[in-house]
């Protein structure tokens, strides 16, 4: 079962990697507010889901406690961009 693991983390930590380097770009290079939002929010469920990962494998009930408050920060930060941009929109 651990051997198992290993080679699942083994590919999916350079997924992940990858996946974060592009989203950084897209963040940085965004042309729009919404890209940049989109962009870090996606890092944000990545990093949680990794770090849940991470908490199951060792089995630890505290370390689980990050990635929700993780998630949660995420979703936050979506509903105030999308408020904002609401808000804006009804003012033209």
């Amino acid at each position: 079962m651990e051997h198992a693991f290993f080679i699942v983390m083994g590919i999916a930590i350079p997924l992940y990697l990858s996946a974060i380097v592009i989203y950084a770009i897209r963040a940085i290079r965004g042309p729009t507010v919404p890209d940049i939002i989109l962009a870090v929010d996606c890092i944000s469920f990545d990093i949680a889901a990794f770090m849940a990962v991470l908490a199951i494998y060792f089995k630890s009930v505290f370390l689980i406690g990050a990635p929700i408050i993780l998630a949660l920060w995420a979703y936050l930060l979506d509903m105030y961009v999308a408020k904002l941009l609401v808000s804006k929109e009804e003012e033209r």
